[in-house]
């Protein structure tokens, strides 16, 4: 059995989209492809899961527009930290 990678973020933090968000299928009722989340769009982490064919963790981010993305790590920033 592999070993969990933990999270690095936890739920309440307030983040930012590090990049656009596009549909890639998997989110419902928006076509594939339409933008979900515009880059540096402020949101908030309200959950945090776990992709287990990847062990990689998992964010449900409500964004301020209201949408709720699951995110990767590298798909947010916290506020506050400097962008790379």
């Amino acid at each position: 059995m592999m070993d969990l990678r933990p999270p690095r973020f936890d739920w309440g933090l307030k983040v930012l989209a590090g990049d656009d968000i596009f549909n890639d299928g998997t989110y419902p009722g928006e076509a594939e492809g339409a933008l979900l989340v515009a880059k540096d769009s402020p949101g908030e982490i309200v959950r945090v899961g776990h992709h287990e064919e990847s062990n990689t963790p998992l964010y449900l981010v409500e964004f301020a527009n209201g949408m709720v993305v699951g995110c990767l790590e590298e798909e947010i920033l916290p506020i506050g930290e400097p962008k790379p």
